[in-house]
């Protein structure tokens, strides 16, 4: 039987959830890139960071910040330390108000996956489109869909060429609807 991948995301139709905003490093300034908690690499960093609540509201096991950042509760961290140690690492951040710890999850893969053909729409920059830089690459993803045979022993992971998408297998899946974590929301690729 083939293996299944889903999308994480931040549930956002969650009444009376908090939001939050782009992390920042201590002395509160937004930090230099914030790209880089998305790019499917370990990142380093130096000093502790916080991410401020732009909304209050009620906390959630799991939150993306401002560009997409993967902001969880131990209990969340705890189940990605379990089932995919080798893929992710956690940042330590504070929450300002909030006295647990949180962390920026971070996933350490980046895979080259997605399934142009069964995907609904693949849209690559082109030259017309002013951006040299980017010609040959995506541009949108919609309907995602991921060849499972590339994804090898990945338990999280992002997708080459579109790493806004933060992927997790089944079992990773299973493993945090049994605790229940809040403020996910899942999407099969």
């Amino acid at each position: 039987m083939a293996r299944r991948y889903f999308q994480l995301l931040d549930d956002v139709t969650i009444p009376g959830r908090w939001d939050l905003g782009i992390p920042q490093d201590e002395q509160g300034n937004e930090v230099d890139d914030p790209w880089m908690f998305r790019e499917g690499r370990p990142v380093d960093v130096a000093q502790r960071l916080k991410v401020p609540v732009e909304q209050a509201g009620t906390p959630l096991d799991f939150s993306l910040a401002g560009f997409s950042t993967p902001v969880v509760r131990p209990r969340v961290a705890a189940v990605f330390s379990e089932q995919a140690a080798q893929d992710i690492q956690l940042v330590p951040v504070a929450v300002p108000g909030h006295t647990e710890p949180y962390s920026i999850l971070i996933a350490r893969r980046l895979v080259r996956c997605i399934d142009d053909a069964a995907s609904d729409e693949v849209i690559y920059w082109t030259p017309q489109d002013g951006r040299p830089d980017r010609v040959g690459q995506y541009r949108d993803v919609d309907g995602m869909r991921i060849d499972p045979t590339k994804v090898g022993d990945a338990q999280v992971f992002r997708t080459w060429g579109w790493s806004i998408a933060l992927i997790v297998s089944e079992d990773l899946k299973s493993a945090l609807e049994r605790i229940h974590a809040s403020g996910i929301r899942f999407v099969e690729v």
